[in-house]
């Protein structure tokens, strides 16, 4: 495990190295960020924002979302994957936000997980970027590979106990950017089958750049 200090030193460099920490999904409205997340279940944000712009044109409100046919969401969603389950959960969740939460999209954890379709790195990240609640931790594949390899967590693969082992060590107030940064830097120099150790800004401080030689 990581001290305080090289927690806050890998924090610098990734402020460093990642100066804009920000939700690769492409978005306008609170409950289409929901939804993007909610397609962006395996699948890649990128093919996500090239389905997005039509199917948000198509359901402009969220009352056009909760008044849709399933089957019509299926078609603009076909592409991404998993596309009944995607769109059964949209639609149900439009519906709900409507009926239960006065048509907006919850504030709070709880409320949150009783969304179609929503688990806690889905509803941490709203809390994150469009609530900006001190602690949001999202906990994605790439957050479960670095934080495992930069010696913050402990060899964890639960996303649960990752997420408390983060909310533990990481200052609250940066948590959510730290975790747009991770998978920047997931996606850019730490990949899962070939990490680039050689130029990456926090082999210094990483254990398992160390462990390489």
């Amino acid at each position: 495990m990581r001290t305080k200090d090289q927690v806050l030193e890998i924090v610098c460099r990734l402020e460093e190295a990642y100066p804009l920490a920000e939700c690769t999904l492409d978005y306008k409205k609170d409950y289409e960020l929901l939804f993007s997340v909610r397609l962006a279940a395996q699948c890649t944000d990128a093919r996500v924002n090239e389905i997005t712009p039509a199917l948000f044109a198509r359901f402009p409100t969220l009352q056009s979302f909760a008044e849709a046919d399933v089957a019509e969401v299926e078609e603009y969603v076909h592409s991404c994957g998993f596309y009944r389950a995607k769109a059964r959960d949209i639609v149900g969740a439009a519906q709900m936000m409507l009926r239960d939460f006065d048509g907006r999209v919850p504030d709070n954890m709880d409320d949150l997980l009783k969304l179609p379709g929503v688990g806690r790195k889905t509803a941490n990240l709203i809390l994150g970027d469009v609530y900006h609640v001190p602690g949001s931790t999202v906990v994605d594949t790439h957050c479960i590979r670095i934080s495992n390899r930069l010696g913050l967590v402990d060899d964890l693969k639960d996303p649960v106990k990752i997420e408390a082992e983060l909310r533990r060590c990481l200052p609250p107030e940066k948590s959510s950017d730290f975790c747009h940064r991770i998978v920047l830097h997931g996606r850019a120099v730490c990949t899962a089958r070939k990490p680039d150790c050689e130029s990456c800004t926090l082999r210094s401080v990483c254990q398992f750049a160390e462990q390489q030689g």
